[in-house]
Order: C-alpha cells, then sequence, then structure tokens
C-alpha cells in the first residue's frame, strides 16, 4: 500500500470512530488534549476544540499570544489526543506532527461563524496573561459591545487557526485486562509511510 492509501487510510478510519463517538454519545467528541513544548522542552497541555479535519490536518483555533501559540510559533510541533471511552471499549486516537497556521481566509470564514459574544471575547482576552479581576474582564467585554456597536467583529489579526499536519496516527483499541490493540501509521517528510502493530 502506498502512503496516499495509507494516509486515506488513517483517515478513513479516524472518520469512522469520529461518527461512533457521536453515535455513542459521548458529552463532546470534538475536545481534544494538545501537548507543546517550551523552548527548553517543558511541556504543557491543554484541552481545545476540533473544528475541522481533512487530508491536510487538524485545526483548531487560539491567540498567538497565548502559551500555546507562543510555543508554537517557536516549536512548530504538537501531539493531540482524542479519548472516547464510550467508543466500543474505549478508544484514543494519538496524533503527531508539525504546525502550521492556516490561512486568513479560512481564518476569518471560521471567526464570522461564531456567536458574537464568543468573536467579542477574542478581542478581549489577553490570553494567557494575568488578570487584575473578573470585573476588568467584564469592563473590557461591555467597552468591545460599544465599540462594534451595529457593525460587524472582524478577526483579529493574531487570533487564528492552527493546522497539525499528522506525521504519526495511533488508533489505540481498549481491551480487558489491558490487553489492547494498537496500530500506529507514520509519515516522514521524504515520502515514506508505514503501518504496523504495537504491544498492548
Amino acid at each position: 500500500m502506498d502512503c496516499a492509501d495509507l494516509q486515506a487510510e488513517a483517515l478513513a478510519t479516524f472518520d469512522t470512530l469520529f461518527a461512533e463517538a457521536l453515535a455513542a454519545g459521548e458529552p463532546d467528541r470534538t475536545a481534544m488534549t494538545v501537548a507543546t513544548a517550551s523552548p527548553d522542552g517543558r511541556p504543557s497541555a491543554r484541552t481545545v476544540l476540533l473544528k475541522q479535519h481533512d487530508a491536510r490536518g487538524f485545526v483548531f483555533y487560539t491567540h498567538l499570544d497565548g502559551r500555546k501559540g507562543r510555543e508554537l510559533q517557536v516549536n512548530p510541533q504538537a501531539a493531540l489526543l482524542f479519548h472516547w471511552p464510550r467508543v466500543r471499549n474505549g478508544v484514543q486516537v494519538r496524533i503527531e506532527g508539525g504546525v502550521a497556521t492556516v490561512p486568513d481566509e479560512e481564518a476569518d470564514a471560521y471567526f464570522a461563524s461564531r456567536p458574537r459574544v464568543s468573536q467579542l471575547g477574542a478581542w478581549a482576552s489577553r490570553q494567557s496573561e494575568t488578570l487584575a479581576s473578573r470585573e476588568a474582564f467584564d469592563a473590557r467585554m461591555e467597552e468591545l459591545e460599544r465599540e462594534f456597536a451595529g457593525r460587524e467583529v472582524p478577526r483579529p489579526a493574531r487570533w487564528t487557526g492552527l493546522r497539525v499536519r499528522p506525521d504519526r496516527i495511533e488508533f489505540w483499541y481498549g481491551a480487558e485486562f489491558r490487553l489492547h490493540e494498537r496500530w500506529l501509521y507514520e509519515f516522514d517528510c521524504t515520502g515514506q509511510c508505514s503501518k504496523r502493530m504495537l504491544y498492548p
């Protein structure tokens, strides 16, 4: 099987499991952990929401000036983790790869689809910075409501989408007695690819 076929198979497997997560009643199948690392190798992780996925990769949105945005600009590598305990006997999907910003027109279109309060929140938040009080944030929101009254809220220049293009995708299927089934797809920049089973 060539690389294009393996990539298509991996994405189709993700799509199947993603659909099963919806059918199984997962509270939010789009929730995924994003792990990044600082320049000195200090890791950090948080949960974000998957907003798009296709053959180009997996997209989430954030402020580039927040911690994960800053770390990904310096070290553009990320790991994603989906965990769907209600699917089959529990499924995890682990994704690793390089990160790049989405085109402006793609970010603009997604931002325009967000609720207006969320749009204003993107302007109001200085993500990951110290906040003096909740009242200060609420006052900033009120100020922005007045500033953008009667017109559309544009996307902040430093708020955009980040696309993780996988070079590793692992499908982890839970089983009794921790005898799990694991399949790893690997793709590298030279066009080499593989699919192999891992020990539990």
